[in-house]
């Protein structure tokens, strides 16, 4: 019920022109922080070729996404595609589910369209919406590599990496009832 009432979970402006404003997008949104460190954090729990599949994935995705939202298409349902994608993702974590690299790449593929397609649609009229893009690709990017370093990190500590994808998960309950 949370995610079908979910209004706009993506509402972040006020950032600066281009590769800036970029950078700076997914860093302002708790949305995009969480989805983002979460891939991280689930590419690392499954290991192997998912370590850098569905960063790669997510990261190819988001360009798309961010296309599809500069260049005005709609793209019904992409709030709570990022609300949804919040709660999955913590899910997937705090449950240790494993799938096949492939099949989860493709997963965190369709969450990067509503992702991409936010920073897109929020791109600033003024700038270089080029600039833009590789600065939120890039900051996205460092988000998901946060979130395999913080994976590994606690990796050896028992169920921490399931009990923050749990909190995770919660956030993501959350942002579906604030927005």
């Amino acid at each position: 019920m949370a995610l079908a009432a979910s209004g706009n979970a993506m509402a972040h402006p006020g950032h600066a022109e281009g590769a800036v404003a970029g950078l700076m997008h997914p860093l302002t949104g708790l949305d995009h922080i969480l989805a983002m460190v979460a891939v991280g954090l689930w590419a690392a729990q499954l290991g192997g070729r998912a370590q850098w599949l569905l960063p790669a994935s997510f990261v190819g995705f988001l360009a798309v996404g961010g296309v599809l939202g500069a260049s005005g298409v709609v793209l019904p349902m992409a709030e709570a595609g990022i609300v949804t994608s919040v709660l999955l993702l913590g899910l997937l974590i705090g449950f240790a589910v494993k799938l096949k690299a492939a099949p989860a790449a493709l997963a965190v593929g369709m969450f990067a369209l509503c992702h991409g397609y936010a920073h897109g649609a929020e791109m600033p009229a003024m700038g270089s919406g080029m600039l833009y893009g590789v600065g939120f690709v890039a900051a996205s990017a460092a988000l998901h590599v946060s979130g395999l370093g913080l994976a590994r990190a606690v990796q050896s500590r028992g169920n921490w990496l399931r009990a923050g994808g749990a909190a995770i998960s919660l956030a993501g309950v959350w942002l579906g009832l604030a927005a």
